[in-house]
């Protein structure tokens, strides 16, 4: 990724501060979330959802970035301590900001307005003139530095980051419309209402002056990605409105110069376990839609010095596998194996995403666990997994059988949950020897 030489390093360093939201309870995503905030959720067998948002502030040379949470913050806590270490003579840091009690305030974030509300005793002790916003559930990759130069290049005041997307979308984003100058006239927040849809879409003489070749109907829907000059930050959030999409954003642009980045590359919001989990399979793709193997623009995790993955046979296809994975005789298709899973000997598996486990389970451990009857950490023998997720640390017996064929596209069982007609088997689950799912 080339950065844009009209920003030096100590222009970044004084000048842009990085605020990554880490979202709510992430309801959209249970069980995944049940034990762990939403972006420390396991992505592309060794990554964090949070690391795509910070990899894309250090490639783009900003490396001052606060990531606000409130729900289960340990593990992302652990994670970022773990991960991103910059050295001491430079101003660079990646902080967690939890929800707290203050003298003013005893409540949670309410939005995400609010969540940047409650922490502006803390942003504003740093020195900058250009805040960005981003979200910690996307999965994209964009040169921030090109969105700064365009906030600059129009004299906003706010710039909101836009993705033509098509009509099965509409409803669930914030739609806009911009007029030349690439200021945002109007933005109203997932519109249901076919008509207003219609008064929404993007007029046709855009598609060239954006180099879009589609010929689908298309409309502007922000991505959740905002630049803020810090006086504007300041005037906006003077109130008591709690969501920047919701509140904020269709007032300002009644009383202040916005402008639409358009942004027109690879972008999942993966909110949800459909989107999770397609996203995480497309990687294994031969030429998979977001590339980890992009290393002008690496994606940065913690280091965790695993030996090489072993494979004692079998028969692969179209799988990932992570760092220290050992798979036995197995048949694994469109899978994605994170960092130490253990898979049995003639075990099928296909369109599996297995997160793996936190450390290698000892020999005593493993017996100790067979005489309480419970299967060892990974998935046994003979077992056959189709459509499902393998949380972390599960212990799957041999001869089992989880499919959610034949049954109810959403439902919950003490054993599992199933999603948007994927079984989810939860973290640290025990799924004894010959269970059928």
């Amino acid at each position: 990724m080339a950065s844009n030489p009209i920003f030096s390093a100590s222009f970044l360093s004084q000048n842009v501060l990085s605020v990554i939201l880490g979202g709510g309870a992430g309801t959209r995503l249970f069980p995944l979330t049940k034990e762990r905030s939403k972006p420390a959720v396991p992505l592309g067998g060794k990554y964090r959802l949070v690391d795509v948002p910070i990899s894309n502030c250090i490639n783009s040379g900003m490396h001052r970035i606060f990531v606000m949470t409130q729900f289960l913050s340990a593990s992302l806590h652990r994670h970022i301590s773990q991960s991103y270490k910059f050295d001491h003579f430079s101003r660079g840091f990646v902080e967690i900001l939890a929800a707290e009690q203050t003298p003013t305030s005893t409540s949670w974030y309410e939005g995400t307005a609010d969540a940047v509300r409650k922490n502006l005793m803390h942003l504003t002790s740093q020195p900058f003139e250009y805040l960005i916003i981003l979200s910690g559930d996307q999965l994209y990759r964009m040169n921030y530095l090109e969105m700064l130069a365009h906030h600059i290049e129009k004299g906003a005041e706010l710039t909101v980051a836009t993705i033509p997307v098509e009509k099965d979308w509409v409803d669930g984003f914030g739609i806009m419309q911009m007029n030349d100058a690439h200021e945002i006239t109007r933005f109203v927040e997932k519109p249901k209402d076919p008509d207003l849809q219609e008064e929404l879409k993007m007029p046709r003489d855009w598609y060239g002056k954006l180099d879009i070749e589609s010929e689908a109907d298309l409309w502007l829907a922000s991505m959740g990605i905002y630049i803020f000059n810090r006086k504007t930050l300041l005037e906006l959030l003077d109130n008591s409105h709690t969501d920047f999409g919701k509140h904020i954003i269709p007032e300002a642009i009644k009383t202040h110069k916005v402008a639409s980045y358009v942004y027109q590359g690879y972008w999942e919001d993966v909110g949800t376990i459909k989107a999770f989990f397609e996203a995480n399979l497309d990687l294994t793709s031969v030429i998979p839609k977001f590339n980890f193997f992009d290393m002008h623009s690496p994606v940065f995790t913690r280091p965790r010095f695993l030996p090489a993955s072993k494979v004692n046979g079998g028969q692969i296809e179209s799988t990932l596998l992570s760092d220290g994975c050992i798979v036995h005789k197995a048949k694994l298709k469109d899978c994605m194996l994170g960092i130490r899973s253990i898979v049995g000997a003639d075990t099928e598996m296909e369109r599996v995403v297995m997160m793996g486990g936190d450390f290698y389970e000892s020999q005593e451990s493993i017996a100790r666990h067979a005489q309480e009857g419970k299967p060892a950490i990974g998935i046994g023998p003979r077992t056959k997994i189709y459509n499902a997720i393998i949380d972390k640390g599960a212990r799957i017996g041999k001869d089992c059988v989880i499919t959610p064929k034949g049954k109810p596209p959403e439902m919950d069982h003490e054993l599992y949950h199933i999603r948007d007609g994927i079984v989810i088997i939860p973290k640290n689950a025990i799924v004894p020897d010959g269970t059928v799912i």
